[in-house]
């Protein structure tokens, strides 16, 4: 019997796309479960618990100190342990946009068991930018999340200030050599949105199952918010690919 699986998914001071991305995973076949971190930190066995977890974008508290930087010490100080855990025990965690900076900051990204070598910094026009960006998948990446978007052509929303990618300064090429000889690229943009090293857009780690990155797929999951007249207005789209794939590897763990 197959069970379905239970996605964590956190809210609270300053995320805004929890519901986006709890529907996206309810379309791609999980039951999704909308926790406040406060909530999350005093009950931390829900994550034991959980299939998945999810760490939408938004504003987490303001952006104060930088973005994700007191959401990123709200679990490591709170929840770092039960984390740890969650990634040793092989399950999957997302980071969107403003997760993505969470993740990076936690040291969950790259590689947990190493050095901290990249960061999110402003974008290099100093500007927020919002738009669409045309995105690609290497064909190396060992990303299990978007394991199903490989040789596809795709658009996915952007809205951020601060997502450029960059890497430990004097160190470049060889931390990109490193990340390509391992897969962890997962996303690419296909033409320069923010002045992100080599146009990297997502990054996972060396197992494929901690993805972060700064689109927002769950905003592009039916085609009705497809920039671009649609037809069919309920057909999946896109953005739908990256959260089935990793529904269909959670059931591997039951």
């Amino acid at each position: 019997m197959t069970v379905t699986p239970q996605v964590l998914v956190i809210a609270g001071d300053g995320i805004n796309c929890e519901r986006e991305t709890a529907l996206a995973f309810r379309e791609a076949g999980a039951i999704p479960k909308v926790v406040h971190i406060n909530d999350l930190v005093e009950n931390p066995k829900m994550l034991a618990e959980a299939s998945a977890l999810a760490i939408p974008g938004g504003f987490s508290f303001g952006d104060e100190l930088g973005s994700g930087q007191v959401l990123a010490l709200k679990i490591k100080y709170g929840l770092m342990d039960e984390f740890q855990k969650f990634v040793a025990d092989k399950k999957p965690i997302l980071g969107i946009c403003n997760g993505f900076q969470v993740l990076v900051k936690l040291g969950l990204l790259p590689d947990m068991e190493e050095e901290r070598t990249i960061a999110l910094t402003s974008n290099k026009s100093g500007n927020f930018i919002n738009c669409w960006a045309p995105l690609e998948v290497p064909s190396s990446s060992v990303c299990l999340w978007t394991k199903g978007l490989k040789n596809k052509t795709l658009e996915l929303p952007v809205r951020h200030g601060e997502g450029r990618i960059v890497l430990a300064k004097g160190k470049e090429s060889q931390i990109y050599k490193e990340l390509l000889e391992k897969g962890q690229v997962a996303l690419n943009y296909t033409e320069d949105i923010n002045g992100s090293y080599q146009n990297i857009a997502g990054l996972c780690d060396p197992s494929g199952l901690v993805l972060g990155l700064m689109p927002h797929p769950e905003a592009f999951i039916f085609e009705a918010t497809n920039r671009k007249m649609a037809k069919n207005y309920l057909e999946p789209a896109l953005g739908l690919e990256i959260f089935k794939a990793i529904v269909e590897y959670t059931h591997t763990l039951n």
